[in-house]
């Protein structure tokens, strides 16, 4: 074989080496990740603030698992991965903490990191109805009258489900409500808030917050005073944490003034 030609072939089995090493070589990945799972409530207000985040902190990856406090409750006592919980009550967070109500943590499980737990957040719950509805339902108690057919509420472990559950036993209209067969259940409050929205439903209960984010609902009356416990949402950094620093920076972030602001925007107050 020809001198040149024997070169022209080494040259391009270099190219074609190098190309395929550069089409593979994976991208660089963040020096830091920290997975926080969430309630589905705060969905749009945490993934904004991860974005804000971002460019305090470019070197750390946030990944979120939104879904049901309870299901996520599960999730971390079944060993998933997870460093910040983020619970939308009081209730799912004392479950795997030690250091609450013995009453509530029957199985004595610890999973929160000692002095890392603070509210995070507050939030009110509403009734709603698809847009443009016209059966006249103004009240809570409406779902006890032949206004409202099916009216979709959050399961028993999903905290709205909770909150429901009380202020219709507080009317004194739960037990009849289950009777008649007119609770389409959810397993999570954006179940719920789509059912309302596709019309499936005369109404529904969710948070205020939830119901800001679509146009396909209106509020038609918020929970009577003193009719559920209060709604304030724990968050905590766990003892399995991969990354407690990388963790800890992001609860703090949480607590300043640019996650306060889009806490606030969105609807949620910020516990005193």
């Amino acid at each position: 074989m020809c001198i040149w030609k024997r070169s022209r072939l080494i040259l391009l089995a270099a190219v074609i080496i190098a190309a395929s090493f550069f089409a593979v070589a994976p991208a660089p990945a963040a020096d830091h990740t920290v997975v926080v799972f969430a309630a589905a409530s705060m969905t749009e207000s945490l993934n904004e603030i991860a974005g804000l985040y971002k460019k305090v902190a470019p070197d750390v990856e946030i990944v979120y698992n939104f879904d049901s406090s309870g299901t996520l409750k599960t999730q971390i006592q079944e060993g998933a991965d997870c460093d910040v919980f983020i619970s939308a009550g009081q209730k799912q967070m004392d479950q795997i903490d030690i250091a609450a109500d013995p009453s509530v943590n029957t199985d004595k499980l610890d999973f929160v990191l000692a002095d890392t737990r603070f509210n995070i957040v507050s939030n009110k719950v509403v009734l709603i109805t698809p847009k443009g509805a016209a059966k006249g339902i103004s009240d809570f108690s409406n779902a006890a009258t032949d206004k409202v057919s099916l009216i979709a509420l959050g399961n028993a472990d999903v905290p709205v489900g909770q909150y429901s559950e009380q202020i219709y036993k507080k009317l004194g209209l739960w037990d009849g409500l289950n009777a008649a067969s007119k609770i389409s259940f959810a397993s999570n409050v954006k179940e719920v808030l789509a059912q309302v929205a596709s019309g499936a439903v005369d109404c529904g209960v969710v948070y205020s917050t939830d119901a800001a984010t679509s146009d396909a609902v209106e509020i038609v009356a918020s929970a009577p005073d003193g009719s559920h416990a209060p709604i304030t949402y724990p968050a905590a950094i766990l003892k399995g944490a991969r990354d407690a620093s990388a963790a800890g920076g992001f609860v703090e972030f949480l607590k300043g003034k640019e996650a306060t602001a889009v806490f606030e925007r969105i609807g949620f107050s910020i516990p005193k």
